[in-house]
């Protein structure tokens, strides 16, 4: 027998708030504890991304002997389910549930393909590695599919946790909400870099299932901590009987806010200039300077610090009324003199170059990432919240995604060029092919300034206003 809607509210307001995931919320402002809690899904996306773009990207391309070009179009499928982002944070902002809320659902569905994507990989790597070139083609059969599922769920958790992370904070903390995700998605990815590098050391296939195996669990753990008693209940949004806007409403509703194409713009170009190093950056360290396993992972924590110190001087700079999208630029000129840096040390063979280069390539990265999403936050309302970092995430993740592949084909069609050309090797070095992709990278780069450009706010900042602030004086 079925049960009406007040039946059931009264059902569970029998049962302990604690038991509940819903209920026991604690109204008010969003408290450090409690954004460092929620904010522990970008540890599980960090984890995730590191163990796909580091690890198994290294492993494929020089252990496996698999062609770059193939590994950054597998790499890259995750990224380019990024449209479905858009469409997520929609239907997060107008979820209809009995239970009154609209983020939780997409949270919990986004963990169960991260969880479901890892546990298959292990499978994919028996097969991968069996020598049998049937069960090869099965296992890259499969890699897809688990590709597919952890992208899926990396989007679905990062685009329904941002939305409720805005849903939370207040426009004055807003952008400490922004430096606390992107902290934590660090984390992770510091955590994941040096926990695979230790687990990894020494290296062999079984170490690697056992370390596959056990991220599964520790991501499914760590986005249920986050999501436990986080959401509060709204049935004023989530009812079934309020008329909601369709789709193309909502997305002509965000489309007529002054500068938002332009801030997409800038934000595609500035993803697509930082991230088509993804795929090389340790490829490159093996095949140029010789680096090991062990010290090509590292690198990704080296990204990481480089992010770290983003974080501290974005949340310094935001909390003195600075400027996002002036944040944003600094950190494009900021990735062009590392990404010089990373060509320079391939030429004079110094893996302290290198290792600065590297460093800087996350620090210019991170201050981009938060001006941008900060600029993006404050286009955003509780109640369309959603569809607004989709969007954000949808046209970053896409850009990466497209840079993924454009860095491994272009390296690829790069040393193809030269075999053909028939040059010595003493005029055209293993650093070449991937030296081609970073100086691209310079110019996207300097593209996603002139992109940037028109967004600043052309009068002096004023120190005494708050971050409550319009976006920078948009175009209109």
């Amino acid at each position: 027998m079925l049960i009406s809607r007040e039946q059931f509210m009264a059902l569970t307001a029998r049962i302990n708030a604690r038991y509940l995931p819903w209920l026991n919320v604690v109204e008010g402002d969003l408290t450090l504890s409690k954004l460092a809690r929620l904010s522990l899904f970008q540890v599980s996306v960090g984890i995730c991304f590191v163990l796909l773009n580091g690890t198994l990207n290294r492993i494929m391309v020089v252990e496996l002997g698999r062609a770059a070009w193939l590994v950054s179009a597998m790499l890259a499928l995750p990224l380019l389910l990024a449209p479905a982002r858009v469409l997520i944070g929609y239907r997060s902002d107008n979820h209809q549930s009995f239970l009154g809320f609209r983020r939780l659902p997409y949270l919990w569905m986004g963990t169960m393909g991260q969880f479901g994507g890892l546990a298959l990989m292990p499978f994919v790597l028996i097969l991968m590695t069996s020598g049998d070139p049937s069960s090869a083609w099965m296992g890259f059969v499969m890699s897809l599919g688990a590709l597919f599922l952890v992208g899926a769920g990396m989007h679905a958790t990062q685009t329904a946790g941002l939305a409720l992370a805005t849903d939370l904070a207040s426009e004055k903390t807003r952008h400490q909400v922004v430096t606390m995700l992107y902290l934590m998605l660090l984390v992770g990815m510091v955590i994941g870099a040096l926990g695979f590098s230790l687990l990894l050391e020494p290296f062999s296939y079984f170490r690697l299932i056992q370390v596959i195996q056990g991220s599964a669990l520790v991501v499914a753990g760590l986005n249920l901590i986050a999501m436990w008693q986080m959401e509060p209940r709204r049935p004023d949004l989530t009812d079934f009987n309020i008329a909601r806007p369709t789709f193309i409403e909502s997305w002509k509703a965000l489309s007529a806010s002054a500068g938002a194409h332009r801030l997409l713009i800038a934000v595609a170009l500035g993803t697509l200039g930082f991230s088509m190093q993804e795929i090389l950056l340790e490829p490159y360290g093996a095949e140029v300077l010789g680096m090991t396993v062990s010290q090509t992972t590292r690198l990704t924590a080296m990204f990481g610090v480089g992010m770290l110190l983003a974080m501290a001087l974005s949340a310094r700079y935001l909390g003195n009324a600075g400027e996002p999208i002036r944040l944003a630029a600094y950190g494009s000129v900021v990735g062009v003199f590392a990404f010089a840096a990373v060509i320079i040390a391939g030429a004079t063979d110094s893996l302290g170059l290198f290792a600065a280069g590297t460093f800087l390539i996350g620090v210019g990265n991170g201050l981009f990432a938060v001006g941008t999403l900060t600029a993006a936050m404050l286009l955003a309302s509780n109640a369309t919240a959603g569809i607004v970092i989709g969007t954000w995430g949808a046209v970053q993740a896409t850009a990466a995604g497209i840079a993924v592949f454009m860095g491994g084909a272009l390296r690829d069609i790069t040393e193809a060029l030269i075999l053909r050309s028939g040059f010595t090797t003493d005029l055209f070095g293993s650093a070449t092919p991937y030296g081609a992709v970073y100086h691209l990278e310079i110019i996207v780069l300097f593209a996603s300034l002139i992109a940037l450009g028109p967004l600043v706010r052309r009068l002096g900042n004023n120190k005494n206003q708050p971050l409550t602030m319009q976006l920078a004086d948009f175009p209109s």
